[in-house]
């Protein structure tokens, strides 16, 4: 069983990703089953095998920072881990960014008809012991994808909700607005929110007023359990310059530069030194044994 500096460390971090309340995640976390966050980071500490990890939202002809950044931060870390065979999960244009550079499976575009037998197939070839989504577009009600402004982008989306409604093994999503795969976890809560909200369930959501910024959280969770360095695992500026390059955009201001949801990146290395010291404050006594 997880111990209860563990717990208390993990519970302190939900807290402070959902500190400012950019798009209403502070009070979405009153929805959520407690221990949340140390529940997917243990998911993340004990898989062995692929791990599948979908993200990539398209903004105008493009696709946005938050999601793939954070997503990439994962992927390093578990392929770290020596045991675990991770694979993005992404569609046009991001699948033919990073696909020299990564482990790549592609998401055909505005092919939702076709979507649950190309999701059974896949999972099938892949048999992913664990699926996460960071930041991918969920399925609304009437089976469509909406952006915050209440866009309909199905044209320019793929589908990676049937992985997660498929899948055999453990699933978790992250979300910071309530139009993304995972937030039909608490889809009542959702109607507070201006917001067209995804009705796809997960076993495990996590939210954070920022997709990235609950990726990299977990990856220093990871790091803190197995007392490893999360400064030599989360790269962020080599990230960005990346992403940048590649014709990336943040998803508010839809201008290729270095910040996710108009957060520049000043605001995530703050976040993280926060991160750093209340794990420090814990030490060597977490662990999840």
């Amino acid at each position: 069983m997880p111990c209860s500096s563990w717990l208390s460390l993990a519970q302190g971090v939900e807290e402070i990703l959902v500190a400012a309340n950019l798009r209403g995640m502070q009070s979405l976390r009153q929805a959520l089953p407690q221990g949340y966050l140390a529940r997917a980071a243990e998911q993340l500490l004990n898989v062995q095998g692929s791990v599948l990890i979908g993200t990539g939202f398209p903004v105008l002809a493009t696709f946005e920072t938050d999601g793939p950044a954070g997503a990439i931060a994962l992927y390093r870390y578990l392929e770290k881990q020596g045991s675990v065979a991770p694979t993005l999960v992404c569609g046009e244009p991001l699948f033919g960014k990073l696909q020299a550079d990564f482990s790549c499976l592609e998401l055909p575009l505005d092919a939702i008809a076709d979507a649950e037998a190309y999701s059974r197939e896949q999972l099938a070839l892949w048999q992913p012991q664990l699926v996460v989504s960071i930041e991918r577009p969920g399925l609304a009600a009437d089976n469509r994808y909406y952006n915050m402004r209440g866009e309909d982008i199905s044209q320019r989306c793929g589908c990676f909700d049937y992985f997660m409604r498929l899948a055999s093994c453990p699933t978790i999503a992250i979300g910071d607005g309530g139009n993304e795969i995972g937030m039909g976890n608490v889809y009542q809560a959702l109607a507070q929110l201006p917001i067209t909200p995804s009705v796809t369930t997960v076993d495990e959501l996590v939210i954070a007023d920022v997709s990235n910024w609950a990726a990299y959280a977990l990856v220093m969770l990871c790091c803190a359990a197995r007392q490893q360095r999360w400064q030599d695992h989360l790269p962020l500026k080599d990230i960005f310059t990346y992403l940048s390059a590649h014709g990336s955009v943040d998803g508010v201001s839809r201008r290729n530069e270095h910040s996710e949801d108009n957060q520049p990146l000043e605001v995530t290395f703050k976040l993280l030194e926060q991160l750093d010291t209340l794990i420090r404050q814990y030490d060597s006594s977490v662990s999840v044994q």
